[in-house]
């Protein structure tokens, strides 16, 4: 190698270096930011629990036929609106209608009989004993014939309430059997929402509930997303708990005049609750370390100390401290990454109202 070569490359070193250089000093600069300090804050806070939910009509039941013979006339549609007491089937009556007219001529004989006993009787040409057969006579034939008159009547199905009529399950000129299922009828003029609340989650409820004013505000999200028009009238909890999965189910009641939930679907409810002076705390003032949650607190002296909490309620952008902070602690907001426990720190303080604003436009 020649000697001069060498001072040419020792400049050619030296500027490689310099950019490497620059960098290093930039990047304390971008690390280094304003350390910024806040306040927990004690305010009302509502949040959401949401329970997936099975939707049931109040009444849904099978339409059946109470007699034997063939369906004579289909007066319903599937998914048609009906009326109470209006026809649905007509089962053909002539069996029915000859047994009755038959019992009715045995009910007006007895009838003329006893009638023609008592005349005997103001005569005393026969005994008390015979009136009384005969009355007894009359009185079998009465119930055989109120009997046929109700079977016949049984030929024609009736809608026991106002409802939606739902698949046919026979077809005209089926030979019905009695208690065959000819459809099924469902009101949905309210709605039985039912879900299963885990046992922790139900004595948090019960005891909000005995402390609030009011009852918890209630919605129904659907599958698409969307939320149904009407809240919650009245929630019911049921006896017992299910011993297997440790839950118990409620009954969230809906009304549901436009007809839009149908028997059978699914959906999300939700419950909102207030917490009363909950203590809440930006999220970004928190760090994990192993599946533990900790902050940085800021003692009198302006030294940092790590803090493990304990997170009631995780809501959009705060949390819900459940224990480890109070509303006179500092934390340290932003500039987490920049210190460690048992340092001191330089900071500035922000209110812990102008903090909790607008968090998601903040972010460290």
């Amino acid at each position: 190698m020649k000697i001069s070569s060498i001072p040419a490359m020792i400049v050619a070193l030296i500027s490689l270096s310099l950019p490497a250089c620059h960098e290093d000093k930039d990047q304390p600069h971008e690390e280094h930011n304003k350390i910024v300090v806040t306040s927990p804050q004690a305010r009302d806070v509502i949040f959401t629990t949401p329970y997936v939910c099975q939707i049931h009509s109040q009444r849904h039941i099978d339409v059946r036929a109470l007699v034997d013979g063939y369906l004579n006339e289909i007066l319903v549609k599937e998914g048609q609106a009906v009326t109470k007491d209006q026809v649905m089937f007509k089962i053909l009556p002539v069996v029915y209608k000859a047994k009755f007219d038959a019992d009715k001529a045995e009910f007006n004989l007895a009838e003329l009989e006893l009638k023609y006993t008592k005349d005997l009787r103001q005569k005393n040409a026969v005994s008390e004993n015979e009136v009384a057969l005969y009355e007894a006579k009359r009185a079998r034939a009465l119930a055989n014939m109120e009997k046929s008159q109700a079977e016949l009547k049984f030929t024609d199905i009736k809608a026991p309430f106002d409802g939606i009529v739902d698949r046919q399950h026979e077809q005209l000129g089926s030979l019905i059997k009695e208690r065959d299922i000819l459809t099924t009828l469902s009101d949905n003029s309210v709605m039985w929402v039912y879900f299963n609340v885990p046992e922790a989650s139900y004595l948090d409820y019960m005891a909000r509930a005995s402390q609030a004013k009011e009852p918890p505000r209630i919605e129904l999200k659907l599958a698409n997303g969307s939320k149904f028009q009407y809240l919650a009238k009245s929630v019911i909890v049921e006896a017992q708990f299910n011993n297997e999965t440790g839950n118990i189910p409620f009954r969230a009641d809906f009304d549901n005049p436009h007809g839009l939930l149908r028997h059978g679907q699914t959906g999300t409810v939700l419950i909102h609750q207030t917490l009363k002076n909950a203590t809440v705390i930006p999220q970004r003032a928190v760090f994990e370390i192993l599946e533990k949650r900790y902050v940085y607190v800021v003692d009198k002296d302006d030294v940092v100390h790590q803090r493990l909490i304990t997170i009631e309620h995780e809501l959009e952008d705060i949390f819900v401290i459940k224990s480890g902070l109070d509303v006179t602690d500092k934390i340290i907001l932003e500039g987490v990454r920049q210190v460690k426990d048992g340092e001191k720190a330089e900071y500035e303080f922000r209110p812990p109202a102008e903090a909790l604003a607008n968090q998601k436009n903040h972010a460290e």
